[in-house]
């Protein structure tokens, strides 16, 4: 019941209407910045993968055409270092066309 006249009472007390609004703005505000920064972090982190896994593609190419080694490796390192590209370049776009919103 105190609860509810304190709530009451601050409803209609206007500076600290003023606050609370400025408080949900600024939350709003850097709500979205640590987003908009997840998602960077995160592409950055996935186009770090995939260059780790190239290399390693390269790696398993270069045994491939000596003969000492399968093909079905080489395949999977293109697939993957192709998915975390994939993975990391999407985050950036996404990235991008959130902070392009107003």
């Amino acid at each position: 019941m105190v609860a509810q006249v304190a709530g009451r009472q601050a409803g209609r007390n206007r500076t600290l209407s003023a606050v609370m609004s400025g408080v949900r703005t600024a939350g709003r505000s850097f709500g979205r910045a640590a987003h908009q920064l997840w998602l960077e972090v995160t592409g950055f982190v996935f186009l770090i993968m995939a260059l780790v896994c190239a290399t390693a593609a390269v790696k398993e190419y270069g045994k491939y055409h000596a003969g000492g080694a399968g093909g079905g490796r080489l395949a999977i390192a293109i697939c993957v270092a192709l998915t975390f590209g994939w993975f990391g370049l999407s985050s950036f776009w996404r990235a991008r066309r959130r902070g392009q919103r107003p």
